[in-house]
């Protein structure tokens, strides 16, 4: 999954590179084709890599993480 998300990755901006330096008539299509493949797929596919297995009510503010904030700072001294 991890080559497959480098790989994916640079051929998004060999497409963007590529639309911007070469002239003709497509190649704004590639520049278009290039940001499409990032960011409706690479980023999906990079966010489901780094969260799988991960529980999102760690990153959550609810009241209870709250209060764990809290306690935790009642102790530091600055």
């Amino acid at each position: 999954m991890k080559y497959l998300i480098l790989l994916l990755t640079l051929v998004a901006f060999g497409l963007i590179i590529i639309g911007f330096i070469l002239e003709f008539e497509n190649s704004q299509k590639l520049i278009g084709s290039g940001v499409v493949l990032l960011f409706l797929v690479v980023f999906p596919l990079f966010s489901y890599y780094r969260w799988k297995g991960k529980n999102l009510k760690d990153y959550m503010l609810t009241q209870e993480n709250l209060d764990k904030m809290r306690k935790s700072q009642k102790g530091d001294k600055y």
